[in-house]
């Protein structure tokens, strides 16, 4: 069938459903909104004069379907060219125009979404016969029912058919396509368990029946520049084999154009990879890899399908299978038709007749039997791709329960590893928390061993201060005990004055006694150490101490002389303090204690006497020279 009768089929939807009154006629406006829709779906220039001049004779109404046709073979059908536009958008843009009329809710409601119908809608076309209207047979019908079954894994059950027909005697010369939808999505025709699962299977159909897809499946592909193997889903149509990252056909990663001098080969086994094959072209050879010997012979079966139909020049391999099953019904036919006078004529047929019609015969039945075989061989694949398939799901159910354990299984062991990291960090907090006290202990013992050396230190400098000191002192002695000792060989002279300055001297040597007394005292208590201060060293501690008992024995030693020494060396100094002055033994109260105010009476008393004698209490010269 070429390009105007499948386009023709779906422009008869969009005319009969302008139709509304069903009198096969339909206005001019709404005839130019059609074609304006046609040019754009179909990527023609438009030309909006073109339907006026062609019916510029004709203003009596309404166009019917006859009258309409002239105009779309000369201005639309004749400019169409295949891969200008895309048939998908046009066949959409038709059903959408027949669709809000034809298409009942309830069919909607049923197995079949708004996408499917419009996919069964394209399948119907497809495999519908040429004659208007436009209807199914039974022999395509069961076709198209097989491959849906066929791609939901299932077995196709011919009794649900056999049912309707039976029950409705006008479905046996054909059925319509929303007859066809209706039933369909009634579940009359087919035995769905899911629905999900029939979207799926009539999306494979429609790819591979509509879009002339005659293969598809995943390969491995060997990179032309990295030279790496990697995974791509294959799309082989007569004309290429585009290849997708994935099977949603959302990045195309590259095409093979299959031209008339490409051809296809099998490789031997090399890099670690198996069933391999080639498809050469005349710029560049590509590698690929399948799963297994059966997949390689089904790629490498229909490349050369492909390159078959490429060189006969055809573009769908689904619409030649269609003209044979046509071409075989029609022979069937054609001898069912010439048999009884076959029969009759029989004894008046001549030799080479009977050859003919016998040879006819076995052509027929071959043709049978071979449909049979591959109708056989066809249930024994699916068959077996069923049991692969269940193989395949037991084995992903299997795995899905070996990851749903080991999930709860990594699930436990994370729950023990964060239970653990919560140790570790209140463990880490802990040390932390332990390590700041110890780095604040080491800190004050370091300042406690800094402060101890610094008091060592200034004990350290007061002990060398007292040293220096005690060396002055035994440095002063020394000295003045020459003087001394020369002052004891030379006595002093007698004169009469002695006995009137002997109450006077007495002061003096009591005051140097007490002097002397002091010195001892100033010296011990400023070289003795404090009691409370620890010295660094023991030696140097009790070197310190005797030599401080040496001192001070040598000091007591030193005290008569020091009395001695302070009383040549310090005068007495003239005054009249009353506890200077001599004070006489009669007493006038003898056995009785003076009063205070008695006693300040009787001394000064006797101080009055004594200034009246001329008293006068200044030494000597000559003692005052000495």
């Amino acid at each position: 069938m070429d390009l105007q009768s499948e386009l023709l089929k779906s422009i008869w939807y969009a005319f009969t459903s302008l139709d509304v009154e069903q009198s096969g006629k339909v206005s001019k406006s709404q005839l130019k909104v059609l074609s304006h829709n046609l040019y754009t779906a179909l990527n023609i220039p438009h030309d909006p004069v073109a339907l006026e001049e062609h019916f510029k004779d004709n203003n009596n109404g309404p166009v019917s379907n006859q009258g309409y046709m002239p105009y779309l073979n000369k201005y639309i059908l004749a400019k169409a060219t295949e891969g200008t536009f895309n048939k998908e958008t046009f066949d959409e843009l038709c059903w959408t125009l027949t669709s809000k009329k034809n298409c009942k809710p309830s069919i909607q409601q049923g197995l079949c979404s708004q996408k499917d119908c419009f996919k069964l809608f394209c399948l119907f076309n497809l495999l519908s016969e040429d004659r208007y209207p436009l209807v199914i047979i039974q022999p395509e019908l069961e076709y198209l029912l097989k491959k849906i079954s066929s791609a939901m894994s299932l077995e196709w059950d011919g009794t649900l058919l056999e049912e309707l027909l039976s029950q409705n005697v006008d479905l046996q010369d054909g059925m319509s396509v929303w007859e066809f939808l209706e039933h369909l999505s009634a579940g009359k025709l087919l035995h769905v368990e899911s629905k999900e699962a029939f979207s799926l299977a009539v999306d494979d159909v429609f790819m591979e029946m509509y879009h002339n897809t005659i293969k598809k499946g995943y390969l491995l592909k060997k990179g032309h520049v990295r030279r790496n193997w990697q995974e791509r889903w294959f799309v082989l149509k007569p004309s290429s084999l585009a290849y997708f990252v994935s099977e949603d056909l959302k990045e195309k990663k590259g095409e093979v154009l299959l031209e008339e001098n490409c051809v296809v080969e099998n490789l031997p086994d090399k890099e670690g990879r198996r069933c391999l094959f080639c498809v050469k072209t005349p710029n560049r050879t590509y590698e690929m890899s399948a799963s297994n010997l059966k997949q390689r012979v089904d790629w490498l079966t229909a490349m050369q399908t492909a390159f078959r139909l490429r060189a006969e020049g055809k573009s769908s391999l689904h619409q030649e299978l269609k003209l044979s099953r046509r071409k075989q019904r029609e022979t069937l036919q054609r001898s069912q038709s010439n048999e009884p006078i076959a029969v009759e004529g029989s004894q008046h047929s001549s030799p080479e007749q009977e050859a003919e019609t016998e040879r006819l015969e076995q052509h027929i039945e071959s043709i049978i039997q071979k449909q049979r075989e591959v109708e056989a061989k066809h249930k024994e694949e699916e068959k077996q791709e069923r049991e692969k398939q269940q193989a395949i799901q037991r084995d992903l159910e299997r795995q899905l329960e070996e990851a749903k354990e080991a999930k709860e299984r990594m699930t436990a062991t994370l729950t023990e590893m964060e239970k653990e990291v919560q140790r570790q960090k209140k463990r880490i907090r802990e040390l932390e928390l332990t390590q700041v006290k110890l780095e604040e202990a080491l800190n004050a013992q370091i300042h406690a061993r800094l402060e101890e050396d610094r008091v060592r230190q200034d004990l350290e400098r007061q002990l060398a201060e007292e040293q220096k000191k005690l060396a002055d002192l035994l440095l002063l002695q020394s000295q003045l005990e020459t003087p001394a000792v020369r002052s004891q060989e030379e006595p002093p002279p007698q004169d009469d004055t002695s006995t009137a300055t002997c109450p006077i001297n007495q002061q003096p040597e009591e005051s140097s006694q007490h002097n002397t007394e002091e010195v001892p005292i100033h010296e011990s208590a400023s070289t003795a150490a404090p009691p409370n201060i620890q010295q660094p060293e023991e030696s140097g501690q009790h070197n310190t101490e005797r030599e401080l008992m040496s001192q001070s024995n040598s000091t007591q030693m030193q005290k008569p002389w020091k009395i001695q020494l302070n009383r040549l060396m310090k005068p007495i100094a003239p005054g009249d303090k009353v506890e200077h002055l001599p004070v006489k033994p009669t007493c006038p109260r003898r056995g009785q204690a003076l009063t205070s105010t008695e006693f300040i009476a009787k001394v000064q008393t006797g101080v009055g006497q004594e200034k009246g004698n001329g008293y006068s209490p200044s030494p000597p010269p000559q003692e005052e020279e000495e």
